[in-house]
């Protein structure tokens, strides 16, 4: 069961031991977020969204050597960690479009996604809102003494908030079970990184806290499972937090309105030379796996992807009551204590 089959959250998880299965996954996300950009063009569905082209490899690195109990919290482009991990096409594309069968019942849309069953904490629409809420994580597992690690991924822009600074100092003075990992796609927001910030390399900032930091290239999938797989084995065998930078690129623009005609010209082709999906599959080929059979996977997925769509589109929208549920309050008191 690669990509035609529903299956659970946990067990799509569990395909990642696989290779070929990685790189499904990775055309999954692709080929969802490409619809999901015609969706929006279309006037299909509304309001916004950000997508992740380009970043595939870290998203399925990281789903592939973490477990579904330890905890991830992620940025408002979180469509491809929230697939990586293990959330269905059909429970993301269903809340994107505002249905009732979508991951929070087609209230939360593009920026709100979640499945505790493998481990997915909220997206975050908010610049680097998921780093104390990891943490917050990470001191319930130390704790509670259990084996589990939180990974709190976030931009390079959230490295200049305070909430980043916040995060990795208090992780720091209690050793907590955590790993940073810094989607450092060249831009936050509009910005590119040498407007905001006087040094390229964000793992440095982990110096500061006393924090072991390393970088991977964030394109090449293998790189990526290598140097999280050691990364995680560092926060989960007690050792404390370590930082993780890596270096991706998005090759839409920031969200479904911006054309990006601020990167400078030729920047985008150089690194769609280094398509993280281009990559895989090249890698897939060196290994003895046949054209044929990428082929097979690409189509396969495709068709799931375009199956999805037409479930999430004869499924009923939430009516207004829905932003009453999961909500609770104190009763009032009637009589004096």
């Amino acid at each position: 069961m690669i990509a035609n089959e529903p299956g659970t959250s946990l067990e799509r998880r569990a395909e990642l031991s696989d290779p070929i299965a990685r790189y499904a996954r990775m055309i999954e996300i692709r080929v969802v977020e490409d619809t999901v950009a015609d969706l929006f063009a279309s006037g299909s569905i509304h309001g916004t969204t950000h997508l992740c082209q380009g970043q595939e490899a870290l998203a399925v690195g990281l789903a592939s050597v973490t477990r579904p109990d330890d905890a991830v919290t992620a940025t408002y482009r979180g469509h491809g960690i929230a697939l990586a991990l293990g959330l269905r096409p059909i429970d993301l594309l269903a809340e994107i479009m505002g249905k009732v069968g979508g991951c929070v019942g087609g209230v939360g849309g593009s920026m709100h996604m979640i499945d505790p069953e493998i481990g997915l904490l909220p997206t975050f629409a908010i610049v680097g809102a998921g780093l104390p809420v990891a943490v917050g994580a990470a001191l319930a597992f130390q704790v509670r003494a259990e084996d589990r690690v939180a990974v709190a991924v976030c931009g390079d822009g959230a490295t200049n908030i305070g909430a980043f600074h916040e995060s990795l100092n208090l992780a720091a003075i209690w050793r907590l079970p955590i790993v940073f990992l810094i989607d450092h796609n060249v831009y936050g927001e509009y910005s590119r990184w040498d407007v905001t910030t006087p040094f390229e390399d964000l793992h440095r900032r982990a110096a500061g806290y006393d924090l072991p930091g390393v970088v991977v290239d964030g394109m090449d999938l293998d790189a990526v499972r290598a140097t999280l797989d050691q990364a995680v084995g560092h926060a989960r065998g007690g050792a404390g937090p370590i930082v993780v930078e890596a270096k991706t690129y998005r090759f839409a623009g920031h969200s479904r309105s911006d054309a990006a005609a601020y990167r400078p010209e030729g920047e985008l082709e150089r690194w769609r030379e280094r398509d993280p999906v281009v990559l895989a599959r090249a890698a897939l080929l060196d290994s003895g796996v046949g054209a044929a059979e990428l082929d097979r996977v690409d189509a396969d997925v495709r068709a799931a992807v375009a199956e999805a769509v037409r479930a999430g589109e004869g499924m009923a929208a939430p009516g207004p009551a829905a932003m009453f549920d999961h909500v609770w309050a104190a009763p009032i008191r009637t009589e004096a204590p």
